[in-house]
This record gives C-alpha cells, structure tokens and sequence, in this order.
C-alpha cells in the first residue's frame, strides 16, 4: 500500500517555524517511541540549523523498554539530549523543564553574569499525534493546549509558559510533501500519525501482520487466541482473527473490515503489548533520500 498524505494547513506551518525558528532557544522534538526514527522529519534540517535539540522520546510506556533505551543512546550520540518519558503521566514531563536549563546553561550564566534574566523560548516540533499538546499541558500542570488521540488536532502556533522564565511554542504537527521510503510511512500509518480517512485500512492491516510477524508472531497470537503457521499469508491471519473474535457478515461471511480495524486500533491502544517497530539497527532500512543527516 503506497502512502501519501499533506494537507495544506502543513505547509503554513513550516513557514510558521521558519519564521518563528529565530527567536527561539532550543528545540523539543517530540519522537513516539514506537517509530522514532520515521517521526524525525527530514524538511526541518534546513529550520532547525544550529539550534540544540532536545529529543523526547514519548509513549516510552507503549514501546519495548530495551529497544527504547537503544534509541536513546543513539540520539544522545550526536551530543543532543534525549530524554524518555509517558507524557500522560503527571509530573513526568517536568524532565523537559530540566533539559532546557541544562541545554541552555552555558547562556543563562553568561546572561547572570552581565545581570540579565532571560526568558527561555523553545519550539515544540513532531509528526502528528507524536504527544506534543499533551507534553505541554503536563508542564504547565493545566491544559493549555487543545489534545486529542488523532492527527490534525493542533492547527495554529500557540506560546504557552510552563515555568518560571521558560516559554514553549506549540507546533502543528508535520509530515513531508512526499515519502521517499514506504516502510516510514507505513510506521506513520500505524501509530496514528496519517489521517485514517485517507488510509485503505483493509490493506494497511495486512501490511501490519506482516510487520508485526517479523517482530514476534506471537504478539498476534497471544491477543487473538490463534495459531500462525509459517506458511501463512497476512490475509489468512487476517482470516483467523475474525473468525476467533466472530467477526461475521450476514451468511456467515468474514467481516475483513472490522477485522483490520480492530487490528490496527488494538496497537494504537497497547493492546498488543509494548511493541517497539524499529531498532536502530534497522536505520540503514530505514533512510530517506533527502536525509542530510541520520538525525
């Protein structure tokens, strides 16, 4: 199944960030621990530049916790902080409050010493549905930011200030005008970050049970009380998970549609499981041609 997907309203938003890149201090990229490297998003090199990056690995709570921490050393390597955490959980957040100091002391000691107290500005970058409004309101202790468990919901910039002398700039999440490598956007698709009206979700489901098989087949077959066998297509597990949860039309057809629904919201939920998709020894797979950089 070829992916594509950008709506207008991504467009203005880069040239929001670009425009707004200058007045700010550091960068948080909010990445789902799931699919880290595909939510790193190869059109904001060229906004970033130089500014510091603070990498948040977010939904660590639905990710494989050791595949999690790999990615954290990896991003860490490229001297960035990446710091892992649940955005849902109160208080967690507060690491992030923490990293901009550290990533900003150099400049505030040298501001101190001249008797200046500065206001702190980051920008809040990240694919849609990454967790970037739900960070934000769990800083600030108060929602602040409009949330929802669907992409598209922040629309507009937003400043907000979560602590004292620190100021974050809420982003529209953003993708890229068009996927060069369809394995990305297939991990996109799957955790929540392309609208599910322009997906074949039918289709996208046996793209999944193929992915998730080459993981561990038995992530399906514990959730949906089955038996893979090695010479099973996806639409053959497709198949049994209908016929093990009653998934049926009139005349006792396979309902194929609730099926792969069921499938594709029973990862987005965690109900498979801590799952991470990518490893970061997958990241030769996973490249993207205009990709100056690996991060």
């Amino acid at each position: 199944m070829i992916i594509q997907w950008f709506p207008g309203h991504m467009t203005k938003a880069l040239r929001m960030m670009e425009k707004e890149i200058k007045v700010v201090d550091t960068i948080i990229y909010v990445l789902d621990a799931r699919a880290p490297f595909s939510c790193v998003n190869p059109k904001l090199n060229s906004i970033i530049g130089e500014k510091p990056i603070i990498y948040v690995l977010n939904k660590c709570d639905m990710a494989n916790p050791e595949t999690t921490k790999e990615w954290q050393e990896y991003f860490s390597k490229f001297g960035s902080t990446c710091i892992m955490l649940n955005s849902t959980e109160s208080g967690t957040a507060k690491k992030v409050e923490s990293a901009i100091r550290n990533a900003l002391k150099a400049k505030i000691e040298k501001l101190k010493l001249k008797g200046i107290n500065t206001i702190l500005r980051a920008m809040v970058l990240g694919v849609p549905n990454s967790g970037k409004s739900t960070l934000i309101n769990n800083l600030c202790g108060v929602a602040k930011t409009i949330t929802g468990n669907r992409p598209g919901v922040t629309k507009g910039k937003q400043w907000v200030k979560i602590a004292s002398g620190i100021e974050i700039l809420d982003t529209p999440g953003t993708l890229w005008p068009a996927f060069d490598n369809n394995q990305v956007a297939h991990h996109l698709a799957y955790i929540g970050s392309i609208k599910e009206e322009v997906l074949d979700i039918p289709s996208l489901s046996l793209d999944f049970i193929s992915d998730i098989i080459n993981i561990d087949k038995t992530i399906l077959e514990s959730r949906y009380n089955i038996q893979i066998e090695p010479d099973d297509e996806p639409i053959m597990v497709l198949e049994k998970v209908c016929e093990s949860r009653g998934y049926k039309l009139k005349r006792n057809e396979l309902d194929y549609d609730r099926g792969a629904f069921a499938l594709i919201n029973d990862f987005k939920s965690n109900r498979l499981g801590k799952i991470s998709l990518e490893k970061v020894a997958d990241i030769k797979k996973l490249k993207i041609k205009d990709r100056k950089q690996d991060v």
